[in-house]
């Protein structure tokens, strides 16, 4: 399957330090959801300032549908197609749902194009077609999270990156949030998912990759690293899950 958006060899750091990433590389087929796990400190939050454009690499490649874009910034990201939804909460909670969406269809000039797309994200997350008209500071934080993740579809992404989506979510919240990454996934978008709730992440997505010391400790189906005792114990915070097991 080809891969929307791949990082390949990527060495990246901070100023004189150290590289943070020492030779990483991942690739995100459409359709799919690639899951970063590992432990902090191992460089996933850096994998994604390297993919949206906000650090430029020291070295490897960034390409996007089949296009080098390494060293390429934020803007001609996005205008790529690289979406980034922000760690935390990053609503507008003065505007409404729909301006917030909208906002992130700025770039697009068609009209058209633009209802097309909000019709498209208030199909797929009911909850911000039934608040369209609310103020997104009067919703819950589960579905502010929502109101993001549509507007970063408005572009019609080929990839979504997606920064610790349930950080300060409750449990029920948190399982709707994964629910819509699940929906993001199953439309045709690409998503690269880094998230510290390994086992939750891991369930939803396809591909799993393992962080430790900037590089991919191992990597493979997402169900396979789930039932790895090693990995269960090391990075996953207990035993695997078996089959037919409750979550």
């Amino acid at each position: 399957m080809a891969s929307e958006f791949e990082l390949v060899d990527v060495q990246a750091g901070y100023g004189r330090a150290a590289p943070v990433l020492r030779g990483f590389s991942v690739a995100v087929p459409a359709g799919s959801v690639v899951c970063l796990v590992g432990p902090n400190g191992a460089g996933k939050s850096t994998v994604l300032k390297v993919a949206s454009g906000l650090l430029p690499p020291r070295s490897g490649r960034i390409v996007v549908g089949g296009v080098d874009l390494t060293g390429a910034g934020p803007q001609r990201m996005l205008a790529a197609g690289v979406a980034l939804v922000l760690q935390g909460h990053s609503v507008f909670r003065e505007m409404t749902v729909e301006e917030n969406v909208l906002l992130g269809a700025y770039t697009l000039k068609d009209k058209a194009k633009r209802a097309e797309r909000a019709a498209f994200v208030k199909d797929l997350f009911p909850v911000v077609a039934a608040r369209w008209g609310t103020l997104a500071g009067l919703l819950s934080g589960g579905q502010q999270k929502q109101v993001e993740f549509a507007r970063s579809l408005m572009i019609d992404p080929r990839v979504v990156l997606l920064d610790e989506p349930s950080m300060g979510l409750d449990p029920k919240a948190t399982t709707t949030i994964f629910e819509q990454v699940a929906r993001m996934r199953d439309a045709g978008t690409a998503v690269l998912l880094v998230e510290q709730n390994a086992r939750r992440a891991l369930e939803t997505a396809d591909l799993g990759c393992v962080l430790d010391l900037g590089r991919v400790h191992i990597s493979g189906p997402a169900a396979d690293l789930l039932a790895d005792p090693q990995l269960g114990e090391l990075y996953l915070g207990g035993r695997p899950l078996t089959t037919g097991e409750n979550r």
